[in-house]
């Protein structure tokens, strides 16, 4: 019986942190906390949340460097990164929302009528329950716990166990910043817990990120309560690089799209589509810079491919390169140019195919490592196709010099975001959603505040 969460380090084996997962009585305390912080954090004055939420994100901008370390050892990417999930993309979602907070929490004015005064208010939901995963263990937090706190709610997190020290840096975080005591709180649970705390009355909203089998269990765990959930479950996310792009561009950017942060990213890119005028020089283009990277210990400041998250992750991804080789597909990387490649390990070397297809499951299941197949096209009615083709729907991405052939393309894709020269990135001005098993709800921009609000309306009559 399971009874403690243990970091397994990819850099070396080692057990990295190891943490006893939270008691009956210790999870009846977080939720008797937080339910009973409720009123009070609601009544505090929006200022006076978002100065608090300042503080907790200044706290990570003072301690980004050992923080990052800190996440090199729990999950392998190269410490020449990890720093940036805090000081770029954790810093620039937090201050957004911190920036738009009093705007859009503030009461919906109706039209006026003689006699009555009448608006809609933003109640905060209650307590948000955040389940967050270990590929990028902050930014995927962020969308959700700052906006979640800014609106009123009490938060109760749950991290990965990949990366448990994760909610301990937001405990540290939030209580440097002066945050009252049971409006965040952080949990070590198992997942029969967790079905256990989503069933209890006193969670009002669960977000969680990670696999499409894990958003299924968690709409289960849901089971007859009147909440819901935000589902941000992954997705296969693909590229057409007409035939009128900016070769060196779409080259430069697709390949770290696909392997930044060894694939490990619910946005990136994992399937391109050529067109067929173009297909030979972007495939040797692409070819020639993957060969750059450096795979290796991601302690090392110039290793900037690292290894997998573990072993059996970096096996699977293996699996799918050998179906996809034995029905016609070509591997184009040597993964002995890459000496720190080692199978029956998470050390993983890049890996490019082309004459794939959609038989194979390199391209159409999520493969979440760093390995991409190419396609050549001939229209763009074939790669709408193509790219609709999938059982996902959360970001796709049009490389070409015509902003109004893909606003056309992006018009008849099925999926939550569409780029144009740009790829596995979130804007928080925009909203952060996808469709399919990518999942529901939304998060970042105006609208990431609706889920964690429920409206109630004033109707008032003068007598």
């Amino acid at each position: 019986m399971q009874n403690a969460l243990k970091c397994i380090s990819p850099v070396d084996g080692s057990i990295y942190a190891e943490r006893p997962l939270a008691s009956s009585a210790v999870m009846e305390r977080a939720l008797r906390q937080a339910n009973k912080a409720r009123q009070m954090w609601r009544d505090t004055p929006l200022q006076e949340r978002i100065e608090i939420c300042k503080k907790a994100v200044a706290y990570f901008m003072d301690h980004a460097d050992e923080i990052g370390e800190e996440l090199t050892w729990q999950m392998g990417r190269p410490i020449c990164y990890t720093s940036f999930e805090i000081t770029k993309g954790f810093r620039e979602r937090a201050t957004h929302m911190m920036s738009i907070a009093e705007t859009n929490l503030a009461d919906i004015q109706v039209e006026e009528i003689p006699g009555f005064r009448r608006f809609i208010r933003r109640d905060p939901v209650g307590t948000v329950l955040v389940l967050a995963p270990w590929n990028y263990p902050y930014l995927t937090s962020v969308n959700v716990i700052i906006p979640a706190l800014l609106a009123g709610n009490t938060v109760l997190l749950k991290h990965a166990e990949q990366t448990l020290l994760c909610a301990e840096r937001y405990s540290s975080a939030f209580e440097a910043a002066g945050l009252p005591p049971g409006v965040f709180q952080h949990v070590c649970l198992s997942h029969a817990q967790v079905a256990d705390l989503i069933a209890d009355d006193r969670v009002s909203y669960v977000a969680f990120t990670g696999s499409v089998k894990g958003g299924k269990a968690i709409q289960k765990a849901i089971g007859e309560r009147f909440i819901t959930a935000g589902l941000e479950l992954g997705g296969k996310d693909p590229a057409y690089v007409r035939a009128d792009a900016h070769l060196e561009q779409a080259i430069e950017n697709l390949v770290d799209g696909a392997f930044f942060n060894s694939g490990q990213s619910c946005c990136a890119i994992e399937r391109i589509y050529v067109d067929q005028q173009i297909f030979d020089p972007f495939v040797e283009g692409f070819v020639q810079l993957t060969k750059n990277y450096r795979l290796g210990n991601p302690l090392e400041g110039e290793v900037n491919l690292g290894p997998m998250v573990r072993t059996a992750a970096a096996e699977f991804a293996r699996g799918q390169i050998r179906q996809a080789v034995s029905r016609g597909a070509k591997s184009l990387i040597d993964p002995g140019l890459f000496p720190a490649h080692q199978n029956q390990s998470p050390y993983l070397a890049p890996q490019v195919l082309i004459d794939v297809d959609h038989s194979m499951d390199l391209m159409t299941e999520e493969s979440f490592a760093p390995v991409i197949g190419i396609m050549s096209v001939s229209s763009e009615k074939e790669a709408i196709q193509l790219m609709n083709d999938s059982s996902y729907g959360l970001t796709a991405s049009v490389w070409t010099k015509d902003l109004e052939a893909a606003m056309a393309i992006g018009d008849q894709l099925e999926t939550g975001t569409c780029f144009m020269n740009r790829c596995d990135y979130l804007d928080p001005a925009l909203a952060w959603t996808g469709v399919k098993n990518s999942g529901k709800g939304c998060t970042l921009s105006a609208l990431g505040f609706e889920a964690l609000t429920r409206p109630k309306s004033f109707h008032l009559k003068h007598l």
